[in-house]
């Protein structure tokens, strides 16, 4: 969907992902789903509110996958 949301879990990011790193993926995901790089000053919110759910649901993804095996397949 979107090719500049990166992977953030290992083997493909070595290290546990950090805030920043989750929260660029979600307005990432956010931009492309709304169709907008910066929401309108009366979009900005509900932009903003996204954005932070989207966030907290991939630090809780992250959080809770086990990878198995040599080549990083769940």
């Amino acid at each position: 969907m979107c090719r500049s949301i990166k992977t953030l879990r290992p083997p493909a990011l070595p290290e546990e992902a950090t805030e920043a790193e989750i929260r660029a993926a979600a307005l990432q995901y956010v931009r492309k789903v709304s169709g907008f790089r910066a929401p309108a000053a009366h979009n900005r919110e509900v932009f903003d509110q996204a954005v932070e759910v989207i966030a907290l649901a991939t630090a809780e993804l992250l959080g809770g996958l086990e990878v198995r095996g040599a080549s990083g397949r769940a």
